[in-house]
């Protein structure tokens, strides 16, 4: 085993040149034993860089995307400083995420890490009632798991007070960006304690979020797995050139296949994830949507019913789509394909997890094809073209240009803009809150 430190400026990049595993990382024995439990045995890369620089109390500056164990090398640490403290019913830590989702998914994973622990924690969220939360929150709380939008909520009401917090995580920042939380944030970090660990985790770094990171960071430690532009090598790529007529046909045409066992649709827009729901249930393919407009109840229900197998094809907006975590999810379907072309990486790293292979196809109609474009020159190769007749075509001619896109940074709502909107146009500020 051999772990080297290169320090440069203000950032420290560690090289792993062997596996690392769990017992090796200097953990206590109730952690050993609940990752164990759990199936862990090898540390990821951005574990096995990321938990020894928390242990230290450093901040961390980490760029990693979806699939590369990032919770897990966040919440184990903080597990442990925290386990090692006398109990209090101030909040210690907290977790920042962009959707409900991803905030239930952090939660599940912190009762299997601290499950032979003391430690105490909980997951707010808007979209539910505030009551069973407050609750909670009133008992004692060490870690809290939250959505911008409801932590303000219960900030301005007194019921959160964030005054003994030692640990501050921003997870998926450039989703926070994207859903108009980046001023929320501010507004929650202004009320916080200055002197702090904080641990900032964004699987992209434009500049409005890098500029995020230098003002609330403190000389940190830059961890980076997996590059934007990588995508994993055992996922099989297709794209079909296809008429937007025909886009519905060639999905139904695609999941008459047997090997499909469970697929994830995107689309996107919330119109047009019901439109293909509608669709497919007409023909008799068990489907069911999650996104923006549905209950927290509703988007939880379909996403159980669709990791325990009931339900065969989840059709999912991007914004909802963080934080949805399948086991051995054997095809994504971009129905729609991307006008931003991390996200394309981002949607395809659904599957093909934990080294297992996966398959991805998807629909490029005349107007999309500037978007296929970027998406190549992003992952630096072509997308293998699929023909299946009667279905798909050829494009010939001049590229069109690029449509013209309206609520920059709400990529799952209209299109059309609203007369006189301001700068926060879009869903009334409570409907888009957690």
């Amino acid at each position: 085993m051999e772990i080297n430190t290169l320090y440069s400026s203000n950032v420290c990049l560690i090289s792993i040149h062997d596996i690392l595993l769990f017992e090796n990382l200097q953990l206590i024995e109730p952690i050993l034993k609940a990752v164990k439990q759990a199936g862990y045995k090898e540390a990821t890369p951005i574990q096995s860089q990321a938990i020894p620089i928390i242990l230290d109390g450093k901040d961390i500056l980490g760029c990693a995307q979806t699939g590369t164990g990032k919770t897990a090398a966040f919440a184990i640490p903080i597990i442990q400083k925290l386990a090692a403290q006398t109990r209090s019913k101030a909040i210690k830590a907290l977790i920042l995420t962009p959707t409900r989702e991803l905030a239930i998914q952090i939660q599940e994973n912190l009762e299997i890490y601290s499950q032979f622990t003391d430690l105490r924690h909980v997951v707010i969220f808007g979209g539910v009632s505030q009551v069973p939360q407050v609750e909670k929150i009133k008992k004692g709380v060490d870690i809290m798991v939250a959505t911008p939008g409801r932590l303000m909520d219960l900030m301005n009401q007194n019921w959160v007070k964030l005054n003994e917090l030692q640990i501050l995580v921003l997870d998926e920042a450039d989703r926070m960006l994207d859903m108009g939380f980046v001023q929320d944030v501010k507004r929650i970090i202004a009320k916080i304690p200055e002197k702090r660990q904080t641990l900032f985790f964004s699987a992209t770094m434009p500049k409005e979020i890098m500029a995020l990171a230098n003002s609330i960071l403190q000389n940190p430690s830059k961890v980076e797995v997996a590059p934007i532009s990588s995508t994993a090598e055992k996922i099989n790529q297709t794209v079909f050139c296809v008429e937007t007529s025909n886009k519905r046909a060639l999905l139904a045409h695609l999941l008459k296949e047997k090997n499909v066992v469970s697929a994830l649709v995107f689309t996107r827009t919330k119109h047009g994830a019901d439109k293909v729901v509608k669709d497919l249930l007409r023909i008799g393919v068990s489907t069911e949507a999650i996104h923006g407009n549905k209950s927290q109840n509703a988007r939880q229900r379909a996403l159980n019913n669709f990791k325990e197998g009931e339900t065969r094809v989840l059709v999912a907006t991007d914004i909802a789509a963080r934080g949805i975590d399948v086991d051995n999810l054997s095809h994504v379907i971009n129905y729609e394909l991307p006008n931003v072309p991390e996200t394309y990486v981002h949607r395809i790293g659904r599957t093909g997890r934990a080294g297992a292979s996966g398959i991805a196809y998807s629909f490029c109609d005349a107007e999309e094809q500037s978007y296929l474009k970027d998406i190549e020159k992003l992952i630096g190769k072509p997308v293998p073209k699929g023909h299946i007749n009667p279905f798909t075509v050829t494009f010939s001619g001049p590229i069109p240009p690029k449509p013209v896109q309206f609520n920059k940074g709400r990529r799952n709502s209209s299109s059309k803009p609203k007369p006189n909107s301001s700068a926060r146009s879009g869903p009334p500020r409570q409907a888009k809150r957690g």
